[in-house]
């Protein structure tokens, strides 16, 4: 009989589709920040997404939609979000979606920073050797004296800080709340903030510009709905090499959105950050390849595939931080 859980071609299959979804979400957050205000346009993704998720899911689960066992972690987990919409849209005016997406995928490089100095994990030679290689890739793209080489490229490089923590809590919530609940209440935060700012900003919308903004959130909702699905045809750890290719697909989005076409060093960069993330994933199963060993040893591996950061599922999530180091950071936060 064939679970699921057995298909990872359909996970891979939907992973691809997330990133090229998400990539043309990006894409419209482009075009819209170089007529809108910035604000007004982060308005409109969270609230569209907050209504959206309210229709689909409030009437059957009620008060439960909002019920949390954290409530700090999930407002720290909401603001974090809102500063990488902000930030990565602040960069996406002044840099190709291809390259700000490419310098955004450190984000994984940044919880192994993450780890060693503020929660005090040890951190193998081979995830710093990631690190560096991640870093080397950016600068490939950025080239001091370049073009790019402007205080703007710090805005998805700060981005993609916040996208570390965001990552971090995370893991952290995923024990305690449900994934509904945690997407709901982060769009609200996102919704609620933005809601206090936008009358300051505000624009009234021409044209086909009005439908892009009341339909942005619902297309952000869309690939992140693909992404969830995808994990119920594959484990993690497979696709997780897959999802590098929303780089590519944010360099082939940008091209036909905008007529862009990176050059050779910022194609040598991103193919340098797509090596690391696909290291990542190497260094990671072998961390995570259980001893071979005696009893107890294979009941620790069974119990790790069943639970959500066994052995199995480390691989799965982004390198840096073990399972541990959400839980460190959440008892500092909650």
């Amino acid at each position: 009989m064939t679970s699921d859980s057995n298909r990872p071609f359909c996970g891979i299959l939907l992973i691809l589709g997330a990133c090229l979804v998400l990539s043309c979400h990006d894409a419209i957050s482009k075009h819209l920040s170089q007529l809108y205000p910035l604000i007004m346009v982060v308005w409109a993704r969270y609230l569209s997404q907050s209504v959206l998720m309210l229709l689909l899911f409030g009437p059957r689960r009620g008060l439960g939609l909002v019920r949390t066992r954290r409530p700090r972690l999930q407002l720290a987990r909401g603001l974090s979000l809102v500063g990488i919409s902000l930030l990565f849209m602040s960069g996406l005016r002044f840099m190709p979606l291809g390259e700000a997406t490419a310098v955004l995928f450190l984000a994984p490089l940044f919880v192994t920073a993450l780890s060693a100095t503020v929660l005090k994990e040890r951190i193998s030679p081979g995830q710093w050797l990631v690190l560096f290689c991640g870093l080397l890739g950016v600068l490939v793209i950025v080239r001091p004296g370049g073009e790019l080489a402007t205080p703007a490229a710090l805005l998805p490089l700060c981005a993609a800080f916040c996208f570390a923590v965001y990552q971090l809590l995370t893991r952290r919530l995923s024990g305690t709340d449900d994934p509904i609940t945690s997407n709901f209440l982060t769009s609200l935060v996102g919704s609620l903030l933005m809601s206090l700012l936008v009358p300051f900003f505000w624009t009234v919308p021409v044209g086909y510009d009005a439908w892009m903004i009341a339909v942005l959130g619902g297309i952000a909702m869309f690939g992140h709905l693909l992404l969830s699905h995808a994990y119920r045809f594959a484990t993690a750890a497979t696709l997780a090499p897959f999802t590098n290719a929303q780089i590519v697909c944010a360099a082939l989005v940008g091209f036909v959105a905008f007529d862009h076409v990176p050059d050779a060093g910022a194609l040598l960069g991103m193919a340098i950050v797509i090596g690391s993330g696909l290291l990542s994933v190497w260094v990671q199963r072998r961390q995570a390849a259980p001893a071979p060993a005696d009893g107890a040893g294979a009941a620790q591996g069974s119990e790790g595939g069943d639970q959500p950061f066994g052995r199995q599922h480390r691989a799965d999530l982004p390198q840096g931080a073990g399972a541990g180091g959400g839980e460190q950071l959440g008892r500092k936060l909650g």
